[in-house]
């Protein structure tokens, strides 16, 4: 049988329900409520963008993104120190190896031509898909003056295209510059006659080396097929080309030596 209760105590039910819900909702709104969890502010971007107009470059979209920086020093033909809101940052040239400043022929005409171009100037910069290197190095393609630096470079003869990847934008274009600089014997294709900057007075390897004397980086590899192939510092298969002298491979010191001794430049 289902209980009845008299008016009175269903009244009396009545107020006793909203009474203690009232009690819970007092409590419910003076405990300690859990904080929500922080979303980390995103860092402070290392340049910011600017939207300051650049020249067209067929390897680089309209909408990329600039950012502007001022430039505080020149550390070598390929490489930068620059300013960013009162902010010091090192900048690596994406795409590109200049010589180095340790004695390589035209390291110091590398560095003045750069200097030229961007020294004390405020540039532009974009960049590829990297961020920065593994030394800290923001990657960046760099124009002043209207002036694309890093692909001029290379046009010169003062640095070589260098396939690094995932910055392979504007790769393609560098090599174009690259072979209109060897064509025309321009800075290092046309050094001593050799068409390469890795020709150094300490070192030679004209029949190819076992051990390769300091400064003499080129590695002659014979593939598979039996062609002999060389690969220079930069070339997209360089790092992983280990030379093993017990199946004739040899380590050069110039383009002009792997040539002479029947071994061709690799293609990429």
């Amino acid at each position: 049988m289902d209980p009845t209760y008299s008016m009175g105590e269903l009244m009396r039910r009545k107020t006793l329900f909203r009474f203690f819900s009232f009690i819970l909702f007092l409590a419910a709104g003076c405990a300690p409520r859990t904080p929500a969890p922080t979303v980390p502010a995103p860092s402070n971007a290392a340049v910011t963008e600017t939207g300051t107009a650049t020249p067209g470059s067929a390897c680089i979209p309209a909408s990329a993104r600039r950012e502007e920086a001022v430039v505080t020093g020149i550390t070598d033909g390929d490489s930068i120190e620059v300013e960013v809101g009162g902010v010091a940052f090192r900048v690596r040239y994406i795409g590109m190896d200049a010589p180095e400043m340790n004695g390589e022929p035209l390291g110091q005409e590398s560095r003045a031509a750069n200097a030229a171009f961007v020294d004390g100037k405020r540039i532009v910069m974009i960049r590829d898909l990297s961020e920065a290197d593994r030394y800290g190095r923001l990657l960046r393609h760099v124009f002043a003056d209207g002036i694309f630096v890093n692909r001029e470079l290379v046009r010169e003869g003062l640095a070589r295209a260098g396939h690094y990847p995932p910055d392979l934008s504007c790769y393609e274009d560098f090599r174009a510059a690259e072979e209109e600089a060897r064509t025309a014997g321009r800075g290092i294709w046309g050094l001593l006659g050799s068409p390469t900057y890795f020709t150094h007075e300490w070192g030679s390897c004209v029949d190819g080396c076992v051990t390769p004397p300091a400064g003499c980086v080129i590695k002659g590899n014979i593939n598979r097929k039996g062609e002999k192939i060389y690969h220079v510092p930069g070339g997209k298969y360089y790092e992983q080309t280990v030379i093993e002298p017990e199946k004739g491979e040899r380590w050069f010191c110039s383009e002009a030596e792997a040539a002479a001794a029947g071994w061709r430049r690799s293609d990429v």
